[in-house]
């Protein structure tokens, strides 16, 4: 087509970054491994976010929750370096990956992650909260959001 600006890009030749958002819940990791599989697949970058809460509680308590949030993302570095070593490195497994860690509420620091890595989609796991059937859950406010496709894995 003539005299189309080549500004739009998105969504043109498949996904060039595929964004998961991860935790400890064995949703999340089920939602890793499929987008994964997907960035693969497509030949994307996949960036892998954990979000540790921000408490503005008594600062002990505060502290101690910064403490666990870090523990658990050098868990989950760990055991995601290790799976993708464990299938031959990112030569033999072929995923261009990236893990993140950021604080903050984890719906906003999705968006927020998304955005800023221009990604084509996002995954997440289902929520394992009762409370989220009444409040809405992080995947259900991202689909919500309506700004990328968005897979929710089980």
């Amino acid at each position: 087509m003539t005299g189309v600006a080549n500004d739009f890009e998105r969504g043109t030749d498949g996904p060039k970054l595929i964004l998961a958002g991860i935790d400890e819940s064995d949703s999340a990791m089920r939602a890793a491994a499929y987008a994964g599989g997907l960035a693969r697949r497509q030949g994307a970058e996949l960036a892998l976010v954990y979000v540790r809460p921000i408490v503005s509680s008594t600062a002990t308590f505060a502290a101690e929750t910064v403490k666990t949030g870090e523990a658990i993302a050098e868990d989950l570095e760990k055991y995601l370096t290790e799976a993708v070593e464990s299938r031959g490195g990112t030569e033999g497994y072929g995923v261009r990956w990236r893990f993140l860690v950021r604080a903050g509420d984890p719906y906003r620091e999705l968006i927020a992650a998304a955005e800023e890595l221009t990604a084509d989609a996002v995954v997440v796991g289902a929520s394992e909260s009762v409370g989220h059937r009444v409040i809405g859950s992080i995947a259900v406010r991202l689909v919500r959001a309506g700004r990328w496709p968005v897979t929710v894995v089980p």
